[in-house]
């Protein structure tokens, strides 16, 4: 079947994000649509990081799924999780659950650990009444737009990521894992390279150090690549982060970053990294049934607030292990 592909960006017209692929006849199943649609996604991730299918016939969240899983990778869990999420099945999860009145900076997904998944999807079933939107950013032009010193810095020292879990202050270790046996959260963190300690409560406090400059794997290409803008306690509203200073030590905080060797990051190298995310950021409006499907490594991607309900799904495939 012939496939049309509109290459104006919605609401953000100059962009190179995202290409926009969409049939001739709305509504044609986009499995029915998929060899045709294959050489151009491809091709287009390469070359952008981000595709756009807009006008297929998506059913539901299984046809969401095959549709995923028919790039030829198998859909990952999303272990070592960051952020509150529920499984649809097989594969697919529920976007972020934060509150709807919260915005979630753009970042790439699962950067903050040695390894990640290079393809994602997002399906939007249900529009919000307003806002909800998902915007991106090309990595590599984030890259290119931060001081050379910091990136400097980033990319010799790395990022070291400390997570205190639970507590009711964040995610449950047990959600976090997907598990509620110690034994078998050791033995992941063993074999992924974080540091761990049970504390006295019996909560969990584990230490990472991951990349803050990665290359991508296909074209070489280095990509800003960690989340030390979003872990870092700078990234709290100020009153939010007063008030948890005051009620734990700076080590037990929730989640913060450090520069690789410990060193603390300066609140001003974060608030210019954030700075540069907000001038390459890219926004258009969801349409009901979209898919968006990125090159996890070339594309950021965020979340607005929104009001009203919303329904965005979420795979992930092509596991890859950074260096």
């Amino acid at each position: 079947m012939i496939t049309a592909v509109d290459t104006t960006r919605p609401a953000a017209a100059a962009a190179a994000l995202p290409v926009v692929m969409a049939p001739v006849t709305a509504g044609q199943p986009i499995a029915h649509a998929l060899d045709t649609l294959r050489p151009g996604i491809d091709q287009a991730l390469r070359s952008h990081g981000g595709v756009l299918l807009r006008g297929y016939g998506v059913a539901d969240a299984e046809a969401f799924r095959a549709f995923a899983a028919a790039f030829g990778h198998p859909l990952v869990r999303y272990d070592f999780a960051s952020t509150p999420r529920r499984e649809v099945g097989g594969g697919v999860y529920s976007s972020t659950e934060y509150p709807p009145h919260q915005a979630i900076p753009l970042h790439n997904e699962q950067s903050y650990a040695r390894a990640w998944p290079m393809k994602i999807w997002f399906h939007c079933q249900i529009v919000a009444a307003a806002g909800g939107e998902t915007p991106i950013a090309d990595s590599r032009k984030v890259h290119q737009r931060i001081d050379p010193a910091i990136r400097r810095r980033f990319t010799e020292r790395g990022v070291l990521y400390v997570r205190n879990y639970g507590s009711g202050l964040d995610v449950p270790w047990q959600r976090v894992f997907g598990t509620s046996d110690a034994a078998a959260v050791e033995a992941y963190c063993d074999a992924h390279g974080i540091a761990y300690k049970w504390k006295a409560d019996g909560e969990l406090r584990t230490r990472q150090v991951a990349q803050g400059v990665a290359n991508h794997p296909h074209s070489h290409e280095p990509v800003w690549f960690n989340q030390a803008h979003l872990f870092h306690v700078s990234a709290l509203e100020p009153m939010v982060r007063e008030a948890l200073l005051d009620a734990v030590a700076p080590e037990d905080l929730p989640r913060n970053a450090y520069y690789g060797d410990g060193a603390a990051i300066e609140d001003g190298v974060l608030d210019e990294i954030r700075a540069v995310y907000r001038e390459l950021e890219v926004v258009f409006p969801w349409q009901a049934g979209d898919v968006l499907m990125l090159d996890n490594m070339l594309v950021a991607h965020a979340r607005t607030p929104f009001a009203g309900a919303r329904k965005v799904i979420v795979a992930m495939a092509e596991p890859f292990a950074g260096r």
